[in-house]
């Protein structure tokens, strides 16, 4: 597997070159600006296997991209759209989707406006969590930003409204208020836990709004931040028990966030708090019902800067399940998560990161997170060990 892994490493280092190519080009004296990137991991893990892939025996089903253009039309309005692909073991399956497309109109520092399909502004990471090269790690904290589950808050189409207002010695606040329809992944770890459970979903809807704030301190290095959503989903399944239709919808659902980043030297440090209160309603067979399907989540994080070329840094994430359909599962109530990792940035445009996660708990089957039993038909087991590599190129 490990030789697998470096034979992997260098076959990508031989693309490398078509990821990192210039492809800006220039259309009646405006410049249009081409960007890309390209993921590609390997997985081992113990036991149990993770976000659908087969970890236990070895897996390079861990491959995303994307590429992106955009031009500024006058010194105000902006335009640009990227499409984005992905296959983590049986989700994403290469389809290619419009990740985001949006008009971005700024009229003052303190206030512009954007509209289209656009990332959410939720949390530290949300808008950024496919930027890898901004980050430490090869995988986000998982209690907050699991892989399976992006496109449930990645983003919307709709409208934002967005600006950085200076308080003078207190620093700056930036915000971010917008409104919109959620978006629809069928490809997503949504559709796939329940279609594993039997209960293949049919169609999904919803609708989304919020507001981002963060503080920009007066301590060099120090922001502190926000988030609140208000958004709802209307869900249909196929029960397979009895072969009938199952709408269930939220009422609505709020997410609530509270986070910190700190950089000081060659240390960075982050943490976030999320909760996700979500009663849920239903209706079968003309009868009503409701479930709560609430869950909370954090992390901290730590990363030391050695040298240009090596970074290396530990997070430990918490997920807990407020109400697991098996109270009496020690287990099914929580996933833990302790992260060491190494990053090498072998270029400016290519690095490869290292990481070791040492995981209790799997959650609840409808909460996802990884762990699904479909992929483990012996029974999830209590403790996963699981390496990672994972290599990105970007322009």
């Amino acid at each position: 597997m490990f030789r697998k892994a470096t034979i992997l490493i260098f076959a990508a280092a031989l693309g490398a070159p078509l990821v990192h190519a210039q492809f800006d080009f220039t259309v009646d004296g405006k410049t249009v600006q081409i960007h890309s990137f390209a993921q590609q991991g390997f997985a081992l893990s113990n036991d149990n296997n993770f976000l659908s892939m087969d970890t236990s025996q070895g897996s390079f089903g861990m491959t995303d991209g994307g590429v992106n253009a955009s031009v500024a039309l006058t010194d105000k309005f902006r335009i640009g759209a990227q499409v984005y692909a992905r296959n983590i073991g049986q989700l994403g399956d290469y389809h290619v989707q419009l990740d985001w497309a949006y008009g971005d109109y700024k009229f003052k520092d303190w206030f512009g406006i954007r509209g289209g399909k656009i990332k959410t502004a939720l949390g530290l990471f949300n808008d950024i969590q496919d930027m890898e090269f901004l980050q430490t790690w090869a995988l986000l904290p998982q209690g907050v930003y699991p892989l399976d589950l992006r496109s449930n808050t990645i983003a919307h189409t709709g409208g934002d409204l967005y600006g950085e207002v200076p308080l003078h010695r207190a620093g700056s606040l930036s915000y971010t208020a917008y409104a919109g329809v959620r978006e629809n992944d069928p490809y997503g770890g949504t559709y796939y836990g329940d279609a594993a459970a039997g209960d293949p979903e049919q169609s999904f809807s919803g609708r989304t709004a919020g507001m981002d704030l963060r503080w920009h301190t007066p301590v060099e290095g120090l922001m502190l931040g926000t988030s609140w959503a208000d958004q709802t989903g209307i869900t249909k399944v196929l029960y397979g028990a009895y072969d009938a239709y199952l709408t269930a919808h939220s009422s609505p659902e709020h997410l609530t966030s509270g986070y910190a980043d700190y950089v000081r030297g060659k240390w960075h440090l982050s943490s976030e708090f999320r909760r996700d209160y979500n009663p849920e309603l239903y209706t079968f067979l003309g009868m009503a019902g409701a479930t709560n399907q609430s869950t909370k989540g954090w992390f901290g994080t730590v990363a030391y800067r050695v040298n240009k070329w090596l970074e290396l840094g530990t997070y430990n994430s918490r997920f807990y399940v407020d109400f697991p359909q098996d109270p009496s599962d020690a287990n099914a109530h929580h996933i833990f998560d302790q992260t060491v990792t190494a990053r090498f940035d072998i270029t400016s445009w290519w690095n490869v990161k290292v990481e070791e996660h040492f995981m209790n708990g799997y959650g609840d089957t409808f909460s996802a997170h990884g762990f699904y039993t479909a992929d483990n038909p012996g029974g999830l087991k209590p403790n996963t060990d699981m390496f990672l590599i994972r290599t990105a190129f970007y322009k």
